[in-house]
């Protein structure tokens, strides 16, 4: 997708979701599944001083990450023009009716 010329950056878009995901139930939830230990090798996550180790978790699949930021910006983060200022209950129903 082409570069914008103004609106929210990529890099902001790229921080949120990273933001997101390191935040996210699922990361802590596999970390803690996995006693923070690398599953391949065995070392533990540590944060002693002079042996500070980290771990990370890593999605099997695979993640296209600016396939995903732009879908972002195809879906979310759209040109005004594209967008319209409603009230809760008009949203709602404008929510209801397009499915």
């Amino acid at each position: 997708m082409g570069r914008r010329l103004s609106g929210t950056p990529r890099s902001r878009v790229r921080s949120a979701l990273r933001q997101l995901w390191l935040r996210s139930r699922e990361r802590a939830a596999a970390l803690k599944r996995d006693g923070y230990c690398c599953q391949r090798c065995g070392v533990r996550q540590s944060k002693a001083a002079g042996r500070e180790v980290a771990v990370t978790v890593h999605h099997l699949a695979g993640v296209n990450w600016d396939g995903l930021i732009d879908l972002v910006f195809e879906r979310l983060l759209v040109h005004p023009d594209r967008l319209q200022t409603l009230c809760q209950d008009c949203h709602e129903k404008e929510t209801k009716r397009v499915g």
